[in-house]
């Protein structure tokens, strides 16, 4: 599994709740910048759309070497693809109030390309200080191992 892209921000902003493995329809130019790793999942987002869940601003760079085959869009919207039940549990949950749905990372898997989708609650910010303060307590515990 040849990992491309990671979402570092979602597991400071959310809870993680519950993840699933979805297929994603590419072009194959596409597929082949993704190959070559040029990929972020910094500011998108998944939205639900008539029963099909879609990743919206995705940046996924132009291939160079595609010439006139390359979409000119690098952040259009990409199809996600995940079972009928799976797709149902999930409506059901980002219906209620407060949940979300995050994409955490996009991977190769065999030669698929798989993106993890991680359904979220949001951290309020005394939350996120106390995830900062829980890391800075583990880093200086850390330290103090290594030097005793």
């Amino acid at each position: 599994m040849k990992i491309i892209a990671i979402n570092k921000s979602a597991s400071f902003e959310y809870f993680i709740l519950d993840k699933y493995e979805a297929g994603i329809v590419l072009e194959g130019a596409e597929v082949k910048s993704l190959r070559a790793g040029k990929a972020s999942l910094g500011e998108c987002f998944c939205e639900i759309r008539g029963g099909e869940i879609f990743i919206k601003n995705m940046h996924i760079a132009l291939y160079d070497k595609s010439g006139a085959f390359s979409t000119r869009d690098a952040r259009k919207d990409r199809k996600l693809l995940l079972h009928r039940d799976e797709i149902s549990k999930i409506v059901g949950r980002v219906n209620e109030k407060g949940f979300t749905l995050v994409p955490l990372k996009i991977y190769f898997k065999d030669a698929l390309v798989k993106v993890e989708i991680a359904l979220c609650k949001g951290k309020h910010t005394y939350d996120k200080k106390q995830a900062l303060r829980e890391r800075d307590l583990k880093r200086e515990a850390d330290r103090a191992a290594k030097d005793w």
